[in-house]
C-alpha cells in the first residue's frame, strides 16, 4: 500500500506511547448539575476538559480505552490563515524550530503541510484507541488537507476500514469574490473495524411521510409506490404481466422486470402490486410506512438536510448576542445527522477538537426530541492562536462551556428566549503529569486512585473497577488468573515495602494464579522471591514504583 511521507513522520509514528499519562481534575464551579441531583462531577456522562487534546486523550486512555462509539472532530484545516500553532513538546532538532511558532500560509512557511499531519497522526492514533470495535470516526476537513489526511489515515486505521467521503454543502450562495466559490466541504468517515461497524438509516422527514397515501384502502396503511422495471435485459424477467383490468404489459425497451416471475406472483398474491385506481396502468411495487425505518444515508448533504454555515454563525450569534465568539461553528443540524447514523441511546460521542461547542449542542437537543440520550466528550484547549492567549479568551471555559451551559438552562430574552434542553457535564481541566520522564513522580504526588487506574490501564488496556479497589490490603484488579496490587502511600514521608510480612499477608488471602506486585520498595532478596513462588505455586512479578512505570 502506498504510504505519506512528510518531515518527523519517523518519530511521529510512536509519540502517543512516550506523552506523558497527565491526571483530569474536576472542577465543580465550572460543572453543570440540575439542583437536587445527587453526586458531583465524574467521568461519567457529559464531559468538557480544557486542555491540550493529544494529553487529554491519553489521560482518557485508563477509563475510556474501546467505549467511543462516534468520534466527530473538526480539526484546523490548514488554510494558512487560522492562526494555530504547533505545540507538540517534542524534543528532537527537526520539532524545535516548531514549537510554539503560528503555522502560516505555504509561501511563508514551507513545512506548513509537514506540521499539520505530525498534529493529526498521534492524536488520529489516541481516537482509534479510545473507539469501540463497532465504532466510527468522521473528520470535517476541506480542498487543503483531505488528501493528506486520506493518506493518513488509511495507516492509522487501514485503508480497508475507510467507510466514504461525505460531501456537505456549506454554503446556500456563491462567494461572488471568489473566480470560482467553494460551496462544500468533505467529511472522511473510517471504521475501526469494517467488519463490526455498524450504521442507522436517517428517518423520514415529515415532508417525506406526506407522501405516502392509502387509496386503495389497503388494510396496512399508507404506502408509496416504486417503478417495477430494472435497467437491462435479463431473460428470466422478461414474462408478460396481465392487469386486474385485462390489459397486459412486457418490459419496454432496454429494461426487464424487476423480479422474476415467481416473486412477482407472490407479491401480486400479497396485495403488493399497485396497477393505479382503474386496475390497467403499468405494475408497481407498493413499499408501506410501517416498513420504512428511514433512508440510507448518501454521500451528498445539502442545505436543508445538513445546515449551512449561516446557520451555524446563526445559532453561535443567538447564544452570545454575536458571531464572533467562535469564528467558524458547524451547525447543530449536521452533527445531529452524524449522530443519527453513528450511534443509538446511550453510546458516547468524542469531539477532541471542540471549538464553540456544537457537537454537545446537538447531542443535547437530539436528546431532548427524542428521549434517547447519547454521552458527550469535549476537548478544547484553552487558547487556539496567539491572540486568543494575549485576549486571555479562554475558548474552553468562555465558549465551549458557556454554550452548553446555556444550551442546558436556555437563553435570550423576552419572546426571543429559548427554552433549556436539560442536561448535565463535568468541567475537567487536563492537570501536572503521573510521572515525568525521568520516573519521578514530582512533590505533588498523584492519589493512589490516579496510580492505581494509570498501573490497572497500563498492564490490562482495560478500566479499572474502583469498587474492587482497596488501597488499605493494595489490591485493584485481576484479569484472568492475575491480580494486580499497588503498595503506594501518597504522602512523601514512608515508602509502602514489599517484604516477607507483607507477602505473607498478601498469599494468605489472594487465590490468583498470578501476582504482579507494584511496590516502592523491595525488601526481599530474588531467592526469597523464587521460594514463595515454589511454596505456593504462583508467579510473581515486582514492579518499582515510580522507576518501573510504564
Amino acid at each position: 500500500m502506498p504510504s505519506i511521507q512528510f518531515k518527523g513522520k519517523s518519530v511521529i509514528e510512536t509519540y502517543h506511547h512516550t506523552v506523558a499519562h497527565h491526571k483530569l481534575e474536576f472542577d465543580p464551579k465550572l460543572s453543570v448539575f440540575p439542583k437536587g441531583e445527587k453526586g458531583g462531577p465524574s467521568l461519567e456522562g457529559n464531559l468538557i476538559i480544557e486542555g491540550d487534546n493529544l494529553l487529554a486523550l491519553k489521560a482518557l486512555l485508563p477509563t475510556h480505552a474501546g467505549k467511543i462509539k462516534c468520534v466527530y472532530i473538526d480539526p484546523p484545516y490548514n488554510t494558512g490563515n487560522e492562526g494555530w500553532v504547533y505545540n507538540d513538546n517534542l524534543t528532537q532538532p527537526q520539532f524545535k524550530e516548531w514549537i510554539g511558532q503560528t503555522v502560516g500560509k505555504e509561501g511563508e512557511d514551507a513545512t506548513r503541510h509537514d506540521k499539520w499531519c505530525c498534529m493529526m497522526w498521534p492524536r488520529l492514533t489516541l481516537l482509534r484507541e479510545l473507539m469501540r470495535e463497532d465504532g466510527s470516526i468522521w473528520v470535517s476537513i476541506d480542498d487543503n488537507e483531505v488528501q493528506n489526511l486520506r493518506a493518513i489515515m488509511d495507516e492509522v486505521f487501514g485503508a480497508e476500514n475507510f467507510v466514504a467521503t461525505i460531501v456537505w454543502q456549506k454554503r446556500t450562495s456563491p462567494d461572488m469574490r471568489l473566480a470560482i466559490s467553494d460551496a462544500h466541504e468533505y467529511i472522511v468517515i473510517y471504521a475501526k473495524s469494517a467488519n463490526h461497524v455498524t450504521f442507522n438509516k436517517i428517518p423520514k422527514t415529515p415532508d417525506q411521510i406526506a407522501q405516502f397515501k392509502n387509496p386503495d384502502n389497503d388494510p396496512r396503511g399508507p404506502w408509496v409506490s416504486s417503478d417495477y422495471t430494472a435497467q437491462g435485459f435479463r431473460p428470466n424477467q422478461m414474462y408478460k404481466i396481465r392487469t386486474p383490468g385485462g390489459a397486459e404489459y412486457e418490459p419496454p425497451p432496454g429494461v426487464c422486470w424487476k423480479n422474476v416471475e415467481p416473486v412477482y406472483k407472490e407479491l401480486a398474491k400479497d396485495g403488493r402490486i399497485w396497477f393505479g385506481k382503474d386496475g390497467n396502468a403499468m405494475p408497481r411495487r407498493k413499499t408501506f410506512l410501517s416498513e420504512s425505518a428511514g433512508d440510507s444515508p448518501w454521500t451528498w448533504w445539502g442545505n436543508d438536510e445538513a445546515g449551512h454555515t449561516q446557520e451555524a454563525k446563526q445559532e453561535v450569534a443567538d447564544i452570545f448576542g454575536s458571531d464572533e465568539a467562535f469564528p467558524t461553528p458547524k451547525p447543530t443540524q449536521l452533527i445531529e445527522r452524524i449522530a443519527i447514523i453513528a450511534t443509538n441511546a446511550g453510546d458516547v460521542v468524542l469531539d477532541s477538537f471542540a471549538g464553540s461547542g456544537t457537537t454537545g449542542h446537538s447531542l443535547l437537543a437530539l436528546s431532548h426530541q427524542n428521549k434517547s440520550a447519547r454521552s458527550f466528550i469535549l476537548v478544547q484547549q484553552p487558547f487556539d492562536t496567539k491572540q486568543d492567549e494575549v485576549a486571555k479568551l479562554n475558548i474552553a471555559k468562555d465558549v465551549t462551556r458557556a454554550r452548553i451551559a446555556a444550551a442546558i438552562n436556555g437563553y435570550g430574552k423576552a419572546q426571543h428566549k429559548v427554552d433549556g434542553l436539560g442536561g448535565s457535564f463535568s468541567y475537567i481541566r487536563v492537570g501536572e503529569p503521573l510521572f515525568t520522564e525521568y520516573r519521578d513522580l514530582g512533590k505533588k504526588l498523584p492519589s493512589f486512585e490516579d496510580l492505581a487506574k494509570y498501573i490497572f490501564y497500563t498492564e490490562t488496556s482495560r478500566e479499572i473497577d474502583l469498587k474492587k479497589v482497596n488501597a488499605e490490603t493494595g489490591f485493584i484488579g485481576s484479569l484472568g488468573p492475575t491480580a494486580f496490587y499497588l503498595l503506594y502511600t501518597p504522602n512523601n514521608k514512608e515508602d509502602r515495602e514489599l517484604s516477607t510480612v507483607t507477602l505473607k499477608e498478601i498469599l494468605k488471602r489472594e487465590k490468583a494464579k498470578s501476582l504482579v506486585i507494584y511496590c516502592e520498595k523491595i525488601w526481599m532478596h530474588p531467592e526469597e522471591l523464587r521460594r514463595a513462588e515454589r511454596e505456593h505455586n504462583v508467579k510473581l512479578r515486582t514492579m518499582l514504583v515510580p522507576f518501573n512505570l510504564k
